[in-house]
């Protein structure tokens, strides 16, 4: 994109975590991102349409907003945080825009993974 197309929409979103590594094997396994390494405390991802890094040395915060992550299949990105490490806080659940569900990742964010309704095309 142009420097006008990227006027006024999120460009990056940076997390600050205790752990640089844990972080990247996390969302490496979970959800497939790439990673460039700068150094042992910080690392950017890429995940294909939206880039960020991880800053380390600094615990997780509570609150703030809530990144939601898209899914074509819910149950098997369910699966997949799962399997990574990551701690479930909500189950799937409805909701008017399709089904989602949220959890924990190792370093202690919360964040959400949604999918379209259930036969939407």
């Amino acid at each position: 994109m142009s420097r006008i197309e990227h006027d006024r929409r999120i460009d990056y979103i940076e997390f600050p975590v205790a752990d640089v590594a844990a972080a990247r094997r996390f969302y490496s396994a979970a959800f497939g991102w790439t990673f460039t390494d700068y150094g042992p405390d910080y690392t950017s991802f890429e995940d294909g349409r939206l880039s960020g890094g991880f800053r380390g040395g600094e615990p997780a915060v509570s609150g703030g907003p809530l990144v939601v992550i898209y899914a074509t299949d819910l149950e098997a990105s369910l699966a997949a945080v799962t399997a990574a490490g990551g701690l479930i806080t909500q189950a799937p659940f409805d909701f008017p825009g399709g089904r989602r569900f949220h959890f924990r990742d190792p370093s202690g964010h919360e964040l959400a993974v949604w999918s379209d309704p259930p036969n939407s095309a």
